[in-house]
Parts: structure tokens; C-alpha cells; sequence
């Protein structure tokens, strides 16, 4: 890539964004705007639920968030850098071993539950077991 692009997709990007991958629960809070012409107001809006995929690199990343609304599935793309987007939070960690969970689509109810992953206890675990081994 041109230095003089990579330059340029380096600065728009956010240095605010917590770390997350497929199968986490997160809650996006999204910035809209209601009303017409000089009565514009500014509003936030959460939308959460599991992170089923993520795509793309630099500037032009974007991730994929389902959550069921009154028994009817909603997916949402989110671009990762977008100045729409308020804030991500991390509600839970999710234990998967895909990097796209598309098959949710076809899950109902608790067949479509997510197990809960302690990763930050499973890595302090791993760090510990080296030291003892040192």
C-alpha cells in the first residue's frame, strides 16, 4: 500500500475501541439524529447482543451484531471506526472456536446460547503455570 494512503487511513482510525471477537456480547451505542432541518437533536441508542463476525482491516472494518427482538433475529454491520458509533462495551465473553458464527441464523432459544469464557482467568493460568516452570 502507498505510504501516503496508509498515512491516511491511520489517521481515522479509533484509538478507543476495546478488544472483542465473535462470539462476545457487546453493546454498541449509536449516535442518531431525529427531526428535520434546524430541529435536529442528537440522541444515543444501545444496541446489543453477540458479535457474530468481524471483517475487513484498517479504516474499512466492519462487524456483524445479532441479538432477538421479541422472537425475530436482527443483525446489524457496524463499521469499526465510524464516527456514529459512541462507544462498544464488552458485556460477556464468549467461548467459540469459529471466527464466523453464521449458524446462529438457524438456532432457537437455548440451542443458540453461547458458553461464557474466562479468558482473562484462563490467561493469568497460563502466565502463572510459566513462571512455576521457569
Amino acid at each position: 500500500m502507498n505510504p501516503v494512503i496508509r498515512k491516511l487511513h491511520e489517521a481515522q482510525l479509533r484509538k478507543d475501541l476495546p478488544e472483542f471477537r465473535a462470539g462476545d456480547t457487546v453493546r454498541v451505542n449509536v449516535r442518531l439524529q431525529e427531526g428535520e432541518g434546524e430541529k435536529v437533536k442528537e440522541r444515543l441508542q444501545a444496541f446489543e447482543g453477540v458479535v457474530i463476525s468481524k471483517k475487513g482491516r484498517s479504516s474499512s472494518a466492519t462487524f456483524t451484531v445479532r441479538r432477538v427482538s421479541f422472537g425475530v433475529g436482527i443483525e446489524r454491520i457496524f463499521p469499526l471506526h465510524s464516527p456514529t458509533i459512541s462507544s462498544i462495551e464488552v458485556v460477556g465473553k464468549g467461548k467459540v472456536r469459529r471466527a464466523r458464527l453464521y449458524y446462529l441464523r438457524d438456532l432457537k432459544g437455548k440451542a443458540a446460547r453461547i458458553k461464557r469464557a474466562d479468558r482473562e482467568e484462563v490467561a493469568a493460568v497460563a502466565t502463572a503455570g510459566s513462571e512455576t516452570q521457569a
